[in-house]
């Protein structure tokens, strides 16, 4: 029998996290679409899923019986495995991404020194699934979706790369359970949202453009492109387009909770020095509790807000949100050259 500390139940642990977080990652997506619904009914006046199941919570349910058996067809002309590939590159980049983000106290599928480093570059893999989904699929209206997406996600991916740069000067390391105790240890005010506002709200903004959210869904806006990118496709793969874009709200979220609002930490709340089940317990509530209240500002901003067009998105984020993020990084290489502190004392 091998010992808590051998290889093999060091493996044994870590297939466990990565089964225990991805499925809550992937129950998460029907209850968000429920969600979304309910809440889109009620901004709207109106009543919202009620006859599937009790409230309507079987309705995501039926929604994934239906996609399953629903007819999958290949359009003539198609570039076949580019067509396939498609649906696959925009789910899997925004699912393994997730696996470097602490959900609690040193709780993460894998743990790396580098893991911002991974995250931004395995999340950049998505827009290749949106650029062949639209090349692929012998689709005028595919077409320009496919073009809007790649144009939209690398135009705002600089703003938000450069917003999360400036963290990272301010916390001198790129391990995101480090940028999370730093932040436990100055306090609330010790947040990045407060150290870094600027940052803080490019980022939020850009992770709307890079989720093809409203108001920034040019890439599959009905009203011009039919569906865009995704037009031609049904059953599952059009499913895996759908989780895909659902997970990566999710991940953003999760991003944005480490980055800025303290991750799995609350100021109040001691951090033990060898935590027991309790405390892992209560870091990951903490977290999802943060998670939710991010994932329900996306909700209520896409049944408030009308789109951009399209010249305005990108003015938005070549004229806007660079330079700022450029002056906001040049302001924080400043004060740590110069020994500034960003934190303003408030009077309460």
């Amino acid at each position: 029998m091998s010992d808590s500390g051998s290889p093999l139940m060091d493996v044994f642990f870590a297939v466990l996290r990565a089964v225990v977080i991805f499925a809550a990652v992937l129950q998460i997506v029907p209850l968000l679409v429920y969600f979304e619904r309910r809440l889109a009914a009620w901004i709207q006046d109106r009543i919202g899923p009620n006859q599937v199941g009790p409230v309507g919570l079987l309705q995501p349910l039926a929604d994934v019986i239906k996609l399953a058996f629903k007819e999958d067809l290949t359009p003539e002309g198609v570039d076949k495995w580019i067509y396939r590939l498609g649906p696959a590159l925009v789910y899997a980049p925004a699912i393994l991404a997730f696996t470097v983000i602490p959900v609690g106290i040193d709780l993460q599928v894998a743990s790396f020194d580098v893991g911002v480093i991974f995250l931004l570059t395995i999340g950049g893999f998505s827009v290749y699934g949106l650029a062949f989904s639209g090349w692929a699929s012998n689709n005028k209206y595919s077409l320009l979706g496919g073009l809007r997406a790649s144009a939209q996600m690398i135009s705002y991916e600089v703003a938000l790369g450069l917003s999360i740069i400036a963290i990272l000067m301010t916390a001198e390391t790129v391990d995101l359970n480090s940028i999370i105790r730093q932040q436990h240890l100055a306090g609330t005010l010790g947040w990045n949202i407060f150290q870094q506002p600027l940052a803080a709200g490019i980022f939020l903004v850009a992770a709307f453009a890079e989720t093809n959210r409203l108001p920034f869904d040019l890439p599959e806006c009905e009203a011009e492109l039919v569906g865009g990118f995704h037009t031609e496709y049904t059953g599952l793969k059009f499913a895996m387009f759908f989780m895909g874009e659902y997970v990566a709200m999710i991940t953003m979220s999760a991003l944005m909770v480490t980055m800025f609002l303290g991750g799995w930490s609350l100021p109040w709340v001691e951090i033990p020095t060898t935590p027991g089940l309790g405390d892992i317990a209560l870091s990951i509530g903490i977290f999802m509790s943060k998670l939710l209240v991010l994932l329900f500002f996306y909700i209520w901003v896409r049944w408030t807000l009308p789109r951009f067009r399209y010249d305005q998105l990108m003015g938005i984020g070549w004229k806007v949100f660079i330079p700022l993020s450029l002056l906001n990084l040049g302001l924080t290489a400043l004060s740590g050259v110069l020994g500034w502190n960003w934190l303003i004392p408030l009077p309460w």
